[in-house]
């Protein structure tokens, strides 16, 4: 196992002993409450993303990588005829199958860099997870939503914008350039995963770089966004 798999291996770790807190940071509760005036913000925003994510209106047949706690599983519902809910985290999928308990939803466990599709789809939806993704694999990783997809299939995102108000108060943003963070639980324990907070127009030309029509936008303060689609 080399260094990256490492990193891998202690990421998973961290977001299988999370799953239980994951939603506080959502909801910005707990240790991510960053106060009234931060709050509303976050949750303005939140809704700036649903509703661009509404209009993109993710039909049809979707794939949803790194799938959570369900939160956005939950909302591909209100659009697609069939979810594939993707999360290496028994523990997360377990709440979002209590979050949408529906017959279209089909719930998997594995690990997003050794899974390979064995059908294509027509949405591939991912949320706060590109920014988990090491440099070293953020080609391959665009190639496997490639190979997810039908022809003309389309890609949404969502994802972190630089904010020290975006993370828990107990956790500091590294220095820039490093993609490595570490991250406490409530109990104190502590773990190191990739992140990446992405600035919308470096992130544009990057994926752009590889091979897809891409439009990455942003709200002020937390988030970005963009969709996608190949170019052959």
């Amino acid at each position: 196992m080399d260094a990256v798999d490492e990193l891998l291996a202690e990421q998973v770790r961290y977001y299988r002993a999370r799953a239980g807190e994951y939603d506080d940071w959502w909801f910005r509760r707990g240790r991510y409450d960053r106060g009234e005036d931060a709050n509303a913000r976050w949750f303005v925003e939140a809704a700036h993303v649903q509703a661009a994510f509404d209009q993109f209106a993710p039909h049809g047949d979707v794939v949803e990588l790194a799938c959570g706690t369900g939160l956005w599983t939950e909302k591909l519902a209100a659009h697609a005829d069939r979810i594939a809910a993707i999360d290496s985290s028994l523990e997360a999928i377990e709440l979002a199958r209590e979050r949408t308990a529906e017959a279209r939803v089909e719930y998997l466990q594995a690990d997003l860099f050794a899974w390979e599709p064995e059908r294509s789809y027509d949405v591939c939806f991912f949320a706060f997870w590109l920014s988990h993704v090491p440099d070293e694999r953020f080609a391959s990783f665009w190639e496997k939503v490639r190979r997810a997809l039908e022809p003309g299939g389309r890609v949404f995102f969502v994802d972190s914008a630089p904010s020290e108000r975006a993370s828990a108060v107990d956790h500091k943003l590294q220095a820039s350039g490093e993609q490595t963070m570490r991250r406490r639980l409530a109990n104190g324990s502590e773990y190191r995963i990739v992140k990446h907070w992405f600035r919308p127009v470096q992130l544009q030309e990057r994926i752009a770089a590889i091979g897809w029509h891409v439009e990455v936008a942003s709200t002020p303060e937390f988030f970005v966004y963009g969709r996608a689609n190949t170019l052959r």
